[in-house]
């Protein structure tokens, strides 16, 4: 069994700090290609998959530490205590058993805005700075409520993505219900 990380970031020294001190390979995938195989609209999202490359447990929202816990209310204990479960003993938590059909596919504006995203990507990459902008921009809109979209076009024109910005979109994200392309935040604690 092994464990990956990818990021959806722009660069490896944009990674890097969140890296360290990590014992699994670190993946960089700028062009997104996983956040559109997976629908994943959210991070950070885990998918569990199998040795036959059968998605056992589709987007799921987890995480690896209590960092960011009174900010966003879930504990890493049951997550990690149900990926230590699966590992050990090829059990799968009852709530965590969920085809991954029922995950459901992007929706056109949602596979429009990562189009967008990603030629916004290369004209920043060419130096094109303004057109990227408008066309970050214009991602945005399309899927309003993407993080792999709207947070991860933050840096990319000079906004702080833990910033002012940040918290306007977490916040319209709290008032539309939390939307997520998954099966939410999986097991809890008792």
């Amino acid at each position: 069994m092994a464990f990956i990380a990818v990021a959806f970031d722009d660069s490896a020294a944009d990674v890097e700090p969140f890296a360290e001190g990590i014992d699994l390979p670190v993946l960089l995938d700028r062009h997104h290609v996983l956040s559109e195989t997976l629908a994943v609209s959210n991070v950070p999202t885990v998918v569990w998959v199998d040795e036959a490359d059968r998605i056992v447990v589709p987007n799921w929202v987890a995480f690896s530490n209590d960092l960011f816990t009174e900010f966003h209310g879930l504990e890493s204990g049951p997550a990690l205590d149900a990926i230590r479960t699966w590992v050990r003993s090829d059990v799968v938590p009852a709530e965590l058993e969920v085809d991954p059909s029922v995950i459901g596919d992007l929706s056109e504006d949602e596979e429009s805005a990562r189009l967008w995203f990603r030629l916004a990507v290369e004209l920043r990459r060419n130096g094109d700075d303004e057109a990227a902008g408008r066309l970050f921009a214009r991602a945005g809109e399309l899927a309003p409520l993407d993080f792999t979209i709207r947070r991860a076009a933050m840096p990319l024109v000079n906004d702080d993505p833990f910033g002012g910005s940040f918290f306007e979109l977490y916040g319209e994200w709290e008032a539309a219900g939390r939307p997520y392309h998954g099966i939410g935040s999986g097991p809890t604690a008792s």
